[in-house]
């Protein structure tokens, strides 16, 4: 191009210095006049040997395309690795008086539980395949090798005596014991299944940005997570069904389950998830701004240990919702467009909001296998009228007659699973990550990122449902005496309130939540 503008330059000073009334001179000087207008060439359209690269968007709004000038057809195949280790402190509820925690009046969220460490080791499979112009289906597919969890001591937890009061259930009873390790998991995450369509396109028209907007299904093809402990005690198995209350995969009690079987720990969330997904860029020479929103729905599936919580009056039985905004730059420090290589640099940054809702907590495992009776034992899904009840018999000293409603046995029964209510947080991550054009159908990416979650609750589950207010008999607890002695229904027993895990002063808690995390990938275009 420079050398162009340069032979332009030149031809037109000769037809001016050839200049004086000749033909030759009229003529020589219209030539230079034509070459002095052919830079709108730039916008007639471009060979198909012509180099494309750096003409591409960046990788944040990149669609693979068909049916092109000079590519009929695009097929790419990405393949990556990824390393991400986790650390939490996890800390309860008490209102013990004592250095650092309470003085006795209120309750405090301080009393140390665990050090909690996750590591997760996965293969990230993808293929894209144009469909049209800036049109695209692709299919992504995690596949777990290795996750691992446990829980450790924390500044002194894990002492026998600690542990008592720091894990305790109901009266001599405890949760679990420390230290907590539960198996290793793997296999395939989910099956992803998207199009991603680019409405705007800068490759196509430099005056605009490019504008990507995309949706996503993702189907778990693989044994939901069931909690599993990897040390059981004896007689126990490390992946009991949640209705076998003795833990030794034999129904041998009266209120548990039929078809009891031994399970496997699972690797998938056991849910159909939704994500639709939004990005924005613009290249402005070697520096290309993005910014861009995420959102997830997630559906639990009846199959799923969603399916045993599921009940009318449950507060909470659907997975957090998960919305993300991401700002960032890519830099183009290199680049040859002969040789279709070049790098780019891709600082970015995400935040999330995550909704309240049931999900696999970081104490999952450890509850979910839980063998202390306060978690084993069923709670019936409603209450009944009691038949004996009699205020007046009631003064009298008779206990049988002073509730208005008792449990109806005859209802569907619900066992604790380990999956809780997890409060509302955000989290915030950082990651920076460098692609190498390797040649013109081939390109390599090495990154890294820290996320940091925000301190949040485990176990937000309420005794009452406050939407159904039915009959006094089937309110169960949730009523209230009034000052003329009258009982007023306030709502509906919620059968998944456990108070050992979900009462004020009872309940657990994140903090100090950081993932550290390493990845790596490769694409080959066809």
């Amino acid at each position: 191009m420079h050398g162009r503008r340069y032979c332009e330059g030149h031809l037109a000073r000769v037809a001016i210095n050839v200049a004086g009334g000749s033909a030759f001179a009229s003529l020589a000087l219209a030539a230079a006049a034509l070459l002095a207008a052919s830079p709108a060439a730039a916008d007639e359209p471009r060979s198909a040997t012509e180099p494309r690269l750096m003409m591409e968007t960046g990788e944040i709004t990149s669609v693979v395309d068909a049916f092109d000038d000079g590519d009929t057809f695009d097929l790419n195949f990405s393949f990556g690795f990824e390393y991400a280790s986790k650390s939490a402190k996890i800390r309860r509820e008490t209102s013990i008086a004592g250095p650092g925690l309470s003085s006795g009046g209120y309750t405090s969220n301080l009393l140390n539980v665990a050090t909690y460490n996750e590591a997760t080791s996965k293969l990230n499979l993808r293929l894209d395949v144009g469909l049209y112009r800036d049109l695209a289906l692709y299919l992504r597919m995690p596949l777990i090798l290795n996750h691992t969890r446990e829980l450790t001591d924390l500044n002194g937890s894990a002492g026998a005596e600690a542990q008592a009061v720091a894990l305790a259930g109901a009266p001599g009873e405890q949760l679990f014991q420390m230290p907590f390790t539960s198996p290793n998991r793997s296999g395939i995450e989910y099956l992803a299944v998207g199009l991603d369509v680019n409405i705007m396109n800068q490759a196509r028209d430099r005056t605009k940005p490019t504008w990507l907007f995309g949706v996503e299904g993702r189907f778990p093809v693989s044994e939901p997570m069931h909690a599993c402990t990897e040390a059981p005690k004896s007689g126990q198995v490390k992946c009991a069904d949640p209705t076998d209350v003795n833990r030794n995969n034999s129904s041998d009690s009266e209120f548990e389950g039929e078809g009891i079987a031994q399970r496997d720990p699972g690797v998938s969330r056991g849910t159909i998830g939704l994500e639709v997904h939004t990005y924005l860029s613009k290249r402005i020479k070697y520096v290309e701004p993005y910014g861009g929103f995420k959102a997830l729905f997630e559906f639990q599936q009846e199959s799923s240990d969603y399916g045993l919580t599921d009940l009318k009056t449950s507060l909470v039985n659907h997975p957090p919702l998960v919305g993300s905004v991401m700002l960032g730059v890519m830099i183009v420090p290199w680049e040859n467009r002969e040789k279709y290589t070049g790098l780019t640099l891709d600082l970015r940054f995400t935040g999330e909001y995550h909704s309240e809702g049931r999900d696999y907590s970081e104490l999952f495992d450890a509850l979910g296998s839980s063998d202390a009776s306060s978690l084993r034992q069923p709670q019936w899904a409603a209450f009944r009228d009691n038949d004996a009840y009699d205020p007046d018999l009631c003064r009298t000293g008779d206990a049988r007659a002073c509730s208005p409603s008792v449990v109806d046995q005859g209802s569907q029964r619900t066992y604790f699973t380990g999956l809780s209510d997890v409060q509302p947080y955000g989290s915030y991550r950082a990651s920076a990550s460098v692609t190498w054009r390797a040649a013109e159908l081939v390109k390599f990416q090495i990154g890294a990122g820290f996320r940091h979650d925000g301190g949040h609750g485990i176990g937000g589950d309420q005794p009452c449902n406050s939407q159904y207010k039915d009959s006094l008999g089937a309110a169960g607890p949730c009523r209230r005496q009034d000052a003329d002695g009258r009982l007023t229904v306030t709502g509906s027993p919620n059968p998944n309130y456990r108070p050992t895990i979900n009462a004020v002063g009872r309940r657990f808690y994140i903090n100090d939540s950081n993932t550290f995390d390493l990845f790596a990938s490769g694409t080959f275009m066809f």
